[in-house]
């Protein structure tokens, strides 16, 4: 009885060290995947820091705070962005059955994916075991909300209050083109992109066009939404629960940076996306003309 207790207790201590042992494994092995994603991103991280250090040098140099050069910083930056994503990518298809793998691809979609059909094709090259960690069962999930709000998708059916507290639903818009516009009167970008958007109204709005735009403006500042609504000259229906970024029709369509607009088709269909700038108007004459 006694030796049978005392062979018990030293299989459960072995048993506890073994699994203390392949913990502590497990924390080493994802250590090194980390250190190695970061060496594979170091390069590009390296030259962001320091074009982003030269943009804000060049900014304290001015008496005060000025535009210019913004478009030129805006595209190298993009341009570094999309280099950085590439890496990310290659390490990935490098390496399908690291962990830290998820890390990079969660980073590589970002708050707009470009394409998620091809995040969700690189998500399903990645090892089952990987696949069904808890991260790998979140991204899961992210990359399946976004699949929704994806190009060719039907967009999402909502109702929202408009400024006089009003039901709107996207319903009411089928059987015409229709902008949903995500925005924010407290969002620089955003007010920037409006004479775009203004243009494009309306030079297009007796052709079956119509815009939508949903703000994700914050609670008790509706009298700050309706005042950039009437300084920008925005003459479409505007709808907002004034809940920041819990705006519920701003999380059925995954919104995680605005400004971000969807174009649905007559159909309720989705065909283009966060068309920016003189974009907007080209894409419209081309499938408007």
């Amino acid at each position: 009885m006694k030796s049978s207790l005392l062979l018990a207790l030293a299989c459960s201590f072995c048993t506890g060290s073994l699994m203390a042992q392949s913990a502590g494994a497990d924390t080493l092995a994802l250590a090194k995947q980390k250190a190695e994603l970061k060496q594979a991103l170091q390069e590009t991280d390296d030259k962001m820091a320091a074009r982003q250090q030269a943009w804000l040098d060049a900014q304290k140099a001015k008496t005060k705070y000025d535009t210019i050069g913004l478009a030129q910083y805006r595209a190298e930056w993009a341009l570094l962005k999309q280099e950085r994503k590439a890496e990310e990518i290659a390490f990935i298809q490098r390496h399908p059955d690291y962990l830290v793998s998820l890390d990079a691809l969660k980073d590589a979609i970002g708050p707009i994916p470009d394409d998620i059909t091809k995040y969700e094709r690189l998500f399903s090259s990645l090892h089952k075991p990987v696949r069904q960690s808890e991260n790998g069962k979140n991204i899961r999930k992210l990359i399946d909300n976004y699949m929704k709000v994806r190009l060719g998708a039907q967009a999402p059916a909502f109702s929202a209050p408009d400024t006089a507290g009003n039901t709107v639903r996207l319903a009411d818009y089928r059987g015409k083109y229709v902008l949903i516009d995500f925005w924010a009167s407290w969002c620089g970008p955003c007010r920037e992109e409006n004479p775009f958007v203004v243009a494009a109204y309306h030079r297009f709005k007796d052709k079956s066009f119509d815009i939508l735009s949903v703000s994700l403006d914050q609670p008790g500042k509706k009298a700050e939404w309706l005042k950039a609504i009437h300084h920008d000259g925005l003459a479409w229906k505007h709808v907002s629960d004034l809940q920041y970024w819990n705006n519920a029709v701003a999380k059925l369509y995954m919104i995680r940076s605005i400004p971000q607009n969807f174009l649905v088709d007559p159909r309720g269909k989705i065909i283009a996306k966060d068309l920016r700038g003189e974009q907007l108007t080209k894409t419209l004459e081309e499938i408007l003309k």
